[in-house]
């Protein structure tokens, strides 16, 4: 099957975004890595996906978002120019909104937002049977309000929230606000 879809799409159930960076302070280097609290799974949430143009290629078992696309999830919202759906053999279909994701690409100005938090790079992967997400570009930014991280490839596992952030060759920068921190008293 090759259906070939224009304007905005809605699919439930598709895909399984809930994305959080809440990063720990730690030492600056080359490879920094610290606990991404609330990046996690979620099923219990409908989803809302909107693109200019959706291809559905059952044989291949792929779905090609392109233009625009946006997915909305809760208080979680990913934003590219191009998403790409991969799912595997078997019963479910994109179509019907209950396809098994195996994998989730996505290409041209990534932008992930959940609460206060933030982050952007060039393109992403999100591996479903691993719980894996990988965002690079040659300026991945994350941020929660005015605490800043940059490098060029965050590794996320979003079963644990564990993450890395890479430089590449370069250096890790970090920028931290001394007002961000809880205050105890």
């Amino acid at each position: 099957m090759f259906a070939t879809l224009s304007a905005p799409v809605r699919a439930t159930s598709l895909l399984v975004l809930v994305a959080g960076f809440a990063f720990a302070a730690g030492p600056a280097g080359a490879q920094q890595t610290s606990q991404m609290t609330g990046m996690q799974l979620s099923n219990d949430q409908p989803i809302q996906i909107q693109s200019d143009k959706l291809e559905i290629r059952d044989q291949e078992r792929k779905a090609e978002f392109t233009g625009n696309v946006k997915v909305v999830q809760g208080t979680t919202t990913m934003q590219a120019g191009r998403m790409v759906v991969y799912y595997k053999s078997g019963e479910g279909s994109v179509a019907s909104g209950n396809a098994d994701i195996e994998k989730i690409d996505v290409f041209d100005k990534v932008y992930l937002r959940s609460d206060k938090q933030e982050a952007t790079g060039d393109t992403g992967t999100f591996n479903m049977v691993n719980e894996t997400m990988q965002l690079k570009g040659k300026k991945v930014v994350l941020s929660e309000g005015e605490n800043v991280f940059v490098g060029c490839q965050l590794n996320v596992a979003m079963r644990t929230g564990e993450a890395t952030l890479d430089a590449c060759g370069g250096r890790v920068m970090i920028q931290l606000d001394p007002k961000s921190r809880k205050q105890t008293n």
